[in-house]
């Protein structure tokens, strides 16, 4: 959709922006908690939105989107945002300042069949619009202009294909956390196992991306004796040296 193979939730600032909104629904709506995973979810989503409308305006310039002010943009509200929630979280209790701190390392903290259920509906309502859009990816892959020749309405795909993407990172980002690079990581890996034919490649990539989940998780809580490590630094520090390798590519 981007245009970009460094596209991802963290790198473009959709993390940080749904964290954000989960903070401040976690701060200043404690009424609501009893049904956090009714509401939640729908903070997250509108702060991914939102950072991703920030970031869709930043980078389009004569009716395009310049992927290098998409990256350099999503940088750019990745830091801001984090900076918002660590201003947040530095004024909070004790107590509250450590869920808060692990939530935004990124910790799979929401591991009841209550939070499943609760992130399910939206599973279920994303992943086959996503699904059936994949036609449409493979042909955005052959550029904007053959795109248009085909018949394909690029900018309104665009939109539709955001939107979907943003809701699916930030409702599960919502249970999760700010797990980074994941998104970044496991459709690079999928793509060379099974080639770029989107209707393969998307549920081969969320699989991919829940194994590499899993895998960082147990090594986290294993790997350090009575030190448990958060899922998402285990993540970041296994493919940080994969992201510098993609943007050496790209320079």
């Amino acid at each position: 959709m981007t245009e970009n193979p460094l596209a991802d939730p963290g790198v473009l600032g959709i993390n940080a922006g749904a964290g954000f909104t989960v903070m401040l629904f976690m701060t200043f709506f404690p009424a609501l908690h009893v049904k956090t995973m009714v509401y939640q979810p729908l903070f997250a989503m509108a702060g991914g939105l939102v950072a991703a409308g920030i970031l869709y305006g930043f980078s389009k310039r004569n009716g395009k989107i310049i992927p290098s002010y998409l990256l350099l943009g999503g940088i750019g509200i990745s830091a801001g945002f984090s900076s918002l929630m660590l201003i947040m979280a530095a004024d909070m209790e004790n107590s509250s300042y450590q869920l808060a701190a692990r939530w935004l390392a990124g910790n799979i903290w929401g591991t009841s069949w209550y939070q499943v259920k609760a992130l399910l509906p939206y599973l279920l309502i994303l992943i086959p619009l996503l699904l059936g859009k994949a036609r449409i990816l493979d042909l955005l892959l052959l550029g904007e202009e053959a795109s248009l020749a085909l018949g394909v309405r690029v900018e309104r795909e665009r939109r539709i294909l955001l939107v979907v993407a943003v809701a699916l990172a930030a409702s599960c980002i919502s249970v999760s956390g700010g797990i980074g690079f994941i998104g970044l990581v496991a459709p690079h890996m999928a793509s060379k196992f099974v080639g770029g034919r989107h209707h393969v490649l998307l549920p081969v990539s969320m699989l991919l991306g829940g194994l590499l989940l899993l895998i960082a998780d147990t090594i986290g809580r294993s790997l350090f004796g009575i030190i448990e490590l958060p899922a998402g630094i285990v993540i970041s520090v296994l493919a940080a040296p994969y992201f510098l390798i993609l943007l050496r590519r790209q320079a």
